[in-house]
């Protein structure tokens, strides 16, 4: 035992003279070097000398995790597992079952069954809980149990689920899957071209590509981007896509890092595919990093008309870097600006509040530059559109209903209780809002404010303060106000709320698919691009 743990202390100690003989960096050597060998003495002391017995896994584990949380939430350690479903991730293809899955504490969700792969030609559904797959049960399996239903294609993986309080076990056979990055594309009028883009990864370029010269074909003489939703993905991907439409050798975003090698600037490379075709690019609080560096970079240019809410704002950039044993750790490297040099960063990880929080840049302190046309945008918050669309921003109740999954459990209910053979005859009714209003009330949905919050803890700490009774009447009104605002809260947000519903009933009856089919006719942001599309003097005075 002493002779292994002898080991286990030499590796981290040849590693850091290693790190020392090979590596050019800032002149703390002895620092490193110095907490390096205290937390080397100090694992060594818990290993040998602890109460109870210990698993170095485990501790290091929790070390790692632990001293990355200090920094941002995109500085993450991969085992192996995790390296792998990063490579699928951006690859685009895998194999396994067929299906989304939302890892629960013991279940796992169907969230989507993709329409023709395995899971769906088995029957599940979307909102099926997997308790069991093969004789491995979720809520005693210690890892992310949806890493059991990947595996080679033609293997078998019996699944074990709950269906509106049903257990049943299905026999599925994995398959190969290709996730694409543009999963819709069509023609939403005689003229109007409308191509989904959902993710980044190594076909997103070729594929949008694809999906345009295949529209243009049709007839397409103006185009429609949809990055709402999407994560991010590949920068030289994001590059790719921005070179659809402007020419080649311009500046699409640059990286700065206190590393010098990481400093970089990345230019279009090849022939767009059309640098006049009119388009708008609508995006989300969801549209991320990829998506930030295409819309902000069409927009800088002038090349583009930005419609939707203001976007993530994550303005990093993260480098794969491997480890030993087949692990590897994703490392925030520099930070990305646009063309016209801002940095949409929202959050500020390194000058955080008294609670540990991030900060969020405040409106007051953003900083304004200039397109092409010298039109103003600014930094610190994400990408702002030049064109908002106020329903669509995610306010706080309407984040704490769709966080708690309630969205997602009532479109299963409807799903069960209603049925639709024809989707351009579904509407989510009034009666319909009626009805998800009490599920709201029966599943015991409880919404509190940051406001209510705060209110809550003044008068606790007016309590130990004995002020409490100095303060009575204005926390009995501030609270009163408060209940009045939660009780039509609801209400007050009936149209997004209304919107979410719908997208989640449509996908349990017609798939992904029939939902892009039901967004070409029937969403707000759509019609407001076709509507911009449709009036060139518009569109040409909104990038002036």
């Amino acid at each position: 035992m002493k002779r292994l743990l002898h080991k286990k202390i030499l590796i981290p100690a040849v590693a850091v003279i290693i790190f020392f003989s090979t590596t050019a960096f800032k002149n703390d050597f002895f620092e490193i070097a110095k907490q390096i060998e205290i937390f080397t003495t100090l694992f060594k002391e818990i290993n040998m000398n602890y109460v109870d017995d210990t698993n170095p896994g485990d501790l290091m584990d929790t070390a790692i995790k632990s001293m990355l949380e200090d920094l941002d939430p995109y500085t993450q350690f991969y085992n192996e597992q995790d390296v792998e479903a990063s490579r699928i991730n951006n690859a685009g293809d895998y194999t396994g079952i067929g299906a989304k899955v939302l890892t629960l504490k013991d279940k796992l969700v169907i969230v989507e069954p993709y329409q023709g792969y395995a899971a769906d030609k088995a029957g599940l559904k979307a909102g099926d809980e997997i308790i069991k797959l093969d004789n491995v049960t979720i809520k005693d399996y210690e890892n992310d149990a949806a890493n059991i239903l990947r595996g080679a294609a033609g293997t078998e993986v019996n699944v074990t689920y709950k269906r509106q309080g049903k257990t049943k076990t299905v026999k599925i056979i994995r398959e190969s899957l290709e996730i694409k990055a543009v999963p819709h594309y069509s023609m939403v009028d005689e003229k109007t071209g409308y191509v989904v883009l959902r993710k980044f990864n190594d076909k997103a370029s070729s594929e949008t590509i694809k999906a345009i010269k295949a529209l243009k074909n049709q007839g397409a003489t103006q185009l429609i981007l949809d990055l709402r939703g999407n994560p991010g993905g590949l920068l030289h991907e994001a590059v790719n896509v921005t070179n659809i439409f402007v020419p080649k050798n311009q500046l699409v975003v640059t990286t700065k890092s206190k590393v010098k090698k990481y400093n970089k600037t990345y230019h279009t490379q090849r022939e767009p595919i059309d640098t006049e075709i009119p388009l708008v690019v609508l995006i989300d609080g969801s549209s991320a990093s990829a998506s930030e560096i295409v819309s902000g970079a069409l927009q800088d240019m002038d090349r583009a008309v930005v419609v939707g809410t203001r976007s993530f704002g994550k303005g990093l950039v993260q480098r794969p870097k491997p480890l030993t044993y087949g692990t590897q750790m994703k490392i925030t490297i520099s930070r990305y600006y646009t063309p016209s040099g801002r940095c949409i960063q929202a959050l500020d990880y390194w000058n955080r509040d008294e609670n540990g929080n991030a900060t969020r840049t405040k409106e007051e302190n953003y900083n304004v530059f200039k397109t092409k046309n010298g039109r103003n945008v600014y930094d610190g918050g994400g990408v702002q559109p030049d064109i908002e669309i106020e329903f669509s921003k995610q306010t706080p109740i309407t984040k704490a209903i769709s966080n708690e999954n309630l969205v997602f459990n009532y479109a299963t209910k409807y799903y069960y209780d209603n049925k639709i053979n024809d989707l351009k005859e579904f509407e989510f009714s009034d009666s319909d809002f009626k009805k998800f209003k009490n599920y709201l009330k029966t599943s015991g949905f409880n919404f509190k404010t940051k406001t209510e919050i705060a209110l809550t803890n003044a008068i606790n700490v007016a309590k130990e303060e004995e002020l409490d009774g100095v303060i009575k009447t204005e926390y009995t009104d501030l609270n009163n106000a408060l209940q009045s605002y939660k009780s039509n809260a609801i209400d007050n947000n009936k149209k997004q709320l209304k919107s979410l519903l719908t997208d989640e009933i449509i996908k349990r009856y017609f798939y992904s698919e029939g939902l892009y089919s039901y967004y070409t006719a029937n969403n707000t942001e759509i019609k407001k691009a076709k509507e911009i599309l449709n009036n060139p003097s518009q569109y040409t005075s909104i990038l002036r």
